[in-house]
């Protein structure tokens, strides 16, 4: 997965806060998805505009983790939302 890829949130998944949690929901499909605290930050800011690059960069500042452990995990994130179609992800060019 290109980390410098620019994720796109398709128009019939529907984002809700519920404590510190969001909740993905594609109105299409049903498909229902829960994310944890770290999970709602990063979609916070793919909504916001920002490349999974930028999004590294901004969690790193925020949470103490390493730099390779948020990788992986973002990069596992985003195949899960990928695989459900809660995401796209275009390639930079």
């Amino acid at each position: 997965m290109d980390i410098d890829g620019k994720v796109t949130i398709p128009k019939q998944v529907m984002a809700r806060r519920v404590g510190e949690e969001v909740v993905l929901l594609d109105l299409v499909t049903g498909t229902y998805f829960g994310l944890d605290p770290v999970g709602s930050r990063v979609w916070e800011l793919l909504s916001a505009g920002q490349t999974l690059a930028q999004v590294l960069n901004t969690v790193l500042d925020e949470y103490e983790v390493s730099p390779e452990t948020l990788k992986l995990d973002i990069q596992a994130l985003m195949q899960e939302l990928l695989a459900r179609g809660l995401v796209a992800i275009e390639t930079a060019h």
